[in-house]
């Protein structure tokens, strides 16, 4: 059986960096400004430092004033809330993300609705969320890994995805939802699919696409695809790796590659393609929010 083609997100992801570093660097040119991010971690959680240096770096390469703002573990919810709010005034700052998760006594939903929606690059404030599923897409801030998923899938597939079936596993606020909300203003017919719907191997065999976000280590398997279809693997989930050696581990996704790569079409590979993905759409919301805080008209969109 012929192996699917491997979604290689990170040329896709230097494609849209590159594309944002030269508008970053002309608007600088038209205007003497920078599209400001600032960053707030915090605590010490390991994953949650690797994606805040990521993204710092990111920012920083693409032209960006970047700044990251570390608070301890114990820091109270009232400043947290402070900072944001402080942020929310900075003039120089353009796009605020507050990595998750926080500290169990800091409430994350308050946190994330002070954040200025026009500012809000996670795209995760209510005014976003309404926004986007209103359909009203282009005045919203989009979520990370939901718009780099679909610009993957642009890439593989071409600009219309219409009449396509698509099946998104997993239904949270921060993949699932928007992704659905995505692909449906793309005129997909869309099923949002879960750990308990009935009979999902034939749900999501019924899929030419599927976006797996579930959260749990390679639960989608390779006799799920059918035959040809485009897959989108989210998840990222650390297992044992006892073949490395005596307490070793590796990274895999939500479906299972080496028995998927028999039927897919195409696949994205996990780590290593909705990652960088959802680091470039951050700059790409930075951008767009600097772009509009700055009274600008919007350029021509990257997805």
């Amino acid at each position: 059986m012929p192996q699917a083609q491997i979604i290689d997100g990170k040329a896709i992801a230097e494609s849209v960096r590159d594309e944002i570093t030269r508008r970053a660097a002309a608007l600088l040119e038209t205007t003497g400004k920078r599209p400001g991010l600032a960053v707030v971690l915090v605590g010490e959680d390991p994953a949650s430092q690797v994606y805040v240096r990521n993204k710092d770096r990111a920012a920083e390469a693409c032209g960006f004033h970047s700044v990251k703002h570390t608070l301890a573990a114990d820091s109270s919810e009232a400043e947290v809330l402070s900072l944001v709010e402080q942020l929310n005034n900075a003039p120089d700052i353009h796009g605020i993300l507050v990595q998750l998760p926080l500290p169990g006594h800091i409430e994350e939903s308050k946190v994330l609705r002070l954040i200025r929606p026009e500012k809000d690059v996670d795209g995760f404030h209510p005014v976003n969320v309404g926004l986007l599923t209103a359909g009203e897409r282009d005045s919203a801030l989009v979520p990370c890994t939901p718009a780099g998923s679909l610009v993957l899938l642009k890439r593989t597939l071409g600009d219309t995805l219409s009449g396509k079936t698509a099946v998104v596993v997993g239904r949270s606020n921060i993949v699932g939802k928007p992704m659905a909300s995505l692909l449906l203003q793309e005129s997909c017919t869309v099923t949002i699919a879960h750990s308990r719907t009935k009979d999902l191997p034939d749900v999501v065999r019924g899929a030419d696409i599927v976006v797996a976000a579930v959260g749990r280590p390679e639960m989608v398997k390779g006799s799920w695809i059918r035959d040809g279809a485009t897959v989108i693997d989210v998840g990222i989930n650390r297992i044992p790796a006892p073949e490395r050696g005596e307490g070793k581990s590796r990274l895999v996704g939500d479906v299972a590659f080496d028995e998927a790569v028999g039927h897919a079409g195409a696949i994205t590979p996990v780590p290593g393609s909705v990652g960088p993905m959802t680091i470039a759409m951050l700059m790409v919301n930075t951008l767009t929010a600097a772009r509009r805080l700055l009274g600008l008209p919007e350029e021509e969109p990257l997805f």
